[in-house]
């Protein structure tokens, strides 16, 4: 009897800590392009415009996103505070997923704890990339992130794509 439970549990292994989607080397972020109503423009400011045929989470997504851009990077920061002066890369992508209501308010996680967020695989609108140490998103096809030229400089708007094997992507289901 311990031999087929044995067997059975070394069989799931896979189907639970292998359903993550890790990028491998040579890996890149998608490259920007833009489509009518679909993906934003970057503006001066740095914020980005809000495509009119976007899901309304995405909508509020990209809101938020433009609420903090500017705002410097600090380690820890958006972890204590919702409304922080500074975001670290966790504290920027935890405040854009609990603005468009797909984190639960309250909660403060680390690059890590994104790899347990939503399913494994790319998402249509909103992808997560995360690996230890850092973590962005890709929403309506630009890039959030806190780091544009391999030093932490606060949350943006990029979109250049950038290298991402070792990243681990994860979405939500209809995003």
């Amino acid at each position: 009897m311990n031999r087929i439970l044995t067997f059975f549990l070394v069989m799931l292994l896979p189907v639970f800590f292998g359903c993550q989607q890790q990028l491998g080397r040579g890996a890149r972020t998608p490259r920007y392009v833009y489509h009518a109503g679909y993906t934003p423009k970057i503006l001066r400011s740095g914020k980005v415009t809000i495509p009119s045929r976007a899901p309304a989470r995405i909508k509020r997504a990209i809101a938020a996103g433009n609420k903090i851009v500017g705002k410097p990077y600090r380690l820890g920061g958006g972890h204590r505070k919702h409304y922080d002066s500074a975001y670290d890369c966790s504290g920027s992508v935890a405040f854009v997923l609990r603005e468009a209501g797909m984190l639960k308010r309250g909660t403060s996680p680390s690059s890590r704890d994104f790899f347990r967020w939503g399913h494994p695989g790319f998402g249509k609108w909103l992808t997560v990339y995360t690996k230890r140490g850092h973590v962005f998103l890709m929403i309506a096809g630009m890039r959030f992130d806190t780091t544009g030229s391999g030093r932490g400089v606060g949350p943006r708007w990029y979109t250049s794509s950038r290298p991402c094997s070792g990243f681990v992507v994860r979405h939500l289901p209809g995003f």
